[in-house]
């Protein structure tokens, strides 16, 4: 479970289950993590409702900080936890890809 996860409403109001949708899916996210990096990953979540000619939006942006980079995901649709679901599905796609890339360069290093 990510440790630190700091979630912040931007002109939205963060409810207590809008709070715990986040925490589960955020929190989930350090299995996909190398094991090196599982303990010191910082995720910050903001969520904002965004007013447009066509109604409402809801976006959610999440920066999680791994050692060595900064990996970012963002997503607007009419839903809050359509867009924190998107969202979940991008950060998995890059921290797999971070991962592949730092096994990699463990193991040229031992080589």
């Amino acid at each position: 479970m990510i440790a630190s996860i700091d979630i912040t409403g931007i002109k939205y109001n963060v409810n207590e289950k809008t709070q715990k949708y986040v925490m589960d899916k955020v929190g989930k996210l350090d299995r996909y993590a190398p094991p090196h990096a599982r303990k010191t990953i910082v995720a910050d979540v903001k969520l904002r409702q965004v007013n447009r000619d066509h109604g409402n939006k809801y976006e959610a942006e999440v920066i999680l900080q791994v050692p060595d980079k900064t990996i970012t995901a963002k997503d607007s649709t009419l839903n809050m936890m359509a867009a924190i679901d998107i969202v979940e599905a991008k950060l998995i796609a890059q921290l797999k890809k971070y991962k592949q890339s730092v096994l990699q360069t463990r193991n040229l290093t031992r080589a």
